[in-house]
């Protein structure tokens, strides 16, 4: 697709995958805009001193957590089953499932050489289509079941 063309949003959540999948972390940052929100819902990390979660912005923590999951995970794939737009481009939702094969520690995780392949339902944002930035996520929320993840690589946790 050339600098000229403009992309649909469910383009754009294609291409963010393609990306993710090269681990172009930059390249996904750039199809969202200077603003937009981030939220992976079930990102909980406590720490002596805090706790971590995933919600913020997408050049902040959503940068950190896509570039530290591919260290952990340097196979870190992502399959996408599925891409649904509104009527008006404004959501697209995307089905897919990440895996990957852990080598370093993630979070609370120490690596233990296991591997993940988790469903993931990704909701994508756009602003309106009418204005320049319309091809452009404006927001990210993402869902998983975490505790799968933690039991496929062989951290359980108790209270």
């Amino acid at each position: 697709m050339t600098t000229t063309e403009v992309r649909s949003p469910a383009q754009t959540v294609e291409a963010f995958f393609d990306a993710y999948r090269r681990h172009e972390v930059d390249e996904m940052t750039d199809l969202c805009t200077s603003n937009a929100d981030f939220s992976y819902v079930p990102v909980e990390i406590w720490g002596r001193q805090r706790v971590v979660r995933g919600d913020g912005k997408v050049a902040t923590i959503g940068k950190t957590l896509w570039t530290g999951m591919i260290t952990s995970f340097p196979d870190l794939w992502n399959s996408v089953a599925s891409v649904h737009s509104s009527v008006d481009g404004s959501v697209v939702v995307a089905e897919v499932t990440l895996g990957g094969t852990q080598a370093s520690a993630w979070a609370n995780i120490s690596a233990r050489g296991g591997s993940f392949a988790e469903p993931h339902l990704f909701v994508f944002r756009f602003s309106s289509p009418d204005d320049r930035s319309g091809s452009l996520i404006d927001g990210i929320t993402a869902y998983w079941n975490n505790a799968s993840i933690s039991r496929q690589l062989g951290h359980l946790e108790i209270d």
